[in-house]
């Protein structure tokens, strides 16, 4: 058996932890996944290291693509880094909902709901915009008044 103690039909205990730690994460715990394992194969190197990158930004933290590019050594490679990130092969435990685009517009979101799952995962995780707090700082970024 290749995960003993694991039964047929239930996750081996390390899968079933970080199930756990993400359904925590989703229901307002201050869960951090930064430290479950993640094998990935069939990533470039970019990749590799854009995921890492978002995987260093602490919950109800958010960065930008471009910094996320500069972060990498990669300056001007805001949009490789947002297609790097639509190709993540495993959100929340690498969190590319925490990355959004330059003065505070969304950028894109592959998961199902778009960028209305990104702003509500934001919501739970009490994510803030970067500087003061506003008026509006309640508001989804989506519909800040300009």
């Amino acid at each position: 058996m290749r995960f003993p103690g694991a039964h047929e039909g239930s996750a081996p205990p390390p899968v079933a932890e970080a199930i756990e730690r993400i359904a925590g994460l989703l229901s307002g715990n201050e869960a951090d996944l930064a430290d479950i394992p993640v094998y990935l194969s069939g990533t470039t190197d970019f990749e590799d290291r854009v995921y890492e990158a978002a995987r260093r930004i602490p919950r109800g933290d958010v960065r930008t693509y471009g910094e996320i590019a500069e972060a990498i050594g990669e300056p001007g490679a805001a949009r490789a880094v947002g297609a790097a990130l639509g190709r993540n092969p495993v959100p929340i435990v690498i969190p590319c909902h925490r990355v959004l685009g330059g003065h505070g517009k969304s950028g894109g979101f592959s998961a199902p709901g778009g960028t209305a799952t990104k702003f509500r995962m934001l919501e739970i995780e009490g994510a803030k915009r970067p500087g003061d707090p506003e008026l509006f700082e309640t508001l989804p970024l989506a519909v800040k008044p300009t």
